[in-house]
């Protein structure tokens, strides 16, 4: 059963609109399905709130220390709750997938999100659930750090968007840790429009199926 939800960005209002905040939207979308309020807990160093649902106590936490020191506030609610990192589920943002996708995955590599990083050093483990929310990739690495720190477009910021609601809409799994029906919800997206029907060329026999011609033709 997961009793500990991250979502990750970076605090202030020059940062509320980046790719990199993709967790922060996520956790406020959770918030609200909840209906429950994140305040400062400086103890924590983040916005915290504390519910129940499914029957049992469940943690909701956007750190304030910045990216890189994620793992500073994760950390300090985790150990002082007793909170193991099989629990935790930590949304956040995800280059390697377009944007409008998400998917779930228990453990892992970081794979230079700096956020995880601190997280993995500051558990002292890697044996937590992700949610990997699409932003994209720029096509170019040395693009990254610019990329995930602007705005995305208008059609990718709906993308998210969407990917967020559609995951939000598995939370009772997510909490109750029946993950299998959790991922089916999330890894669902919608399927591609059908291409209309190519025209299929008719041979007609003379006389057969042709338009009336000649005076009497209306």
């Amino acid at each position: 059963m997961i009793k500990l939800l991250v979502g990750l960005g970076n605090p202030g209002v020059e940062y509320e609109a980046t790719r990199h905040n993709a967790g922060f939207w996520w956790l406020e979308a959770v918030a609200a399905a909840l209906k429950t309020r994140l305040t400062l807990e400086k103890s924590y160093h983040g916005l915290v709130a504390r519910t129940v649902s499914e029957g049992h106590t469940l943690w909701l936490l956007a750190p304030q220390t910045f990216m890189n020191l994620s793992g500073k506030a994760v950390a300090a609610l985790a150990r002082f709750y007793k909170i193991a990192p099989h629990e935790i589920l930590v949304a956040h943002d995800e280059l390697d997938l377009p944007a409008g996708q998400v998917k779930l995955k228990r453990g892992g590599g970081h794979a230079g999100h700096n956020g995880l990083r601190d997280i993995h050093a500051q558990l002292g483990s890697d044996d937590y659930w992700r949610l990997r929310i699409g932003i994209g990739h720029p096509g170019n690495k040395a693009e990254v750090a610019n990329w995930v720190l602007k705005k995305p477009t208008p059609e990718q910021r709906t993308g998210m968007e969407e990917s967020i609601l559609r995951s939000v809409k598995a939370l009772p799994y997510l909490i109750s840790g029946e993950m299998d029906k959790a991922t089916a919800l999330v890894h669902t997206t919608k399927p591609p429009r059908p291409k209309p029907p190519r025209p299929q060329s008719v041979t007609s026999k003379p006389g057969e199926g042709s338009e009336p011609c000649g005076e009497n033709a209306t």
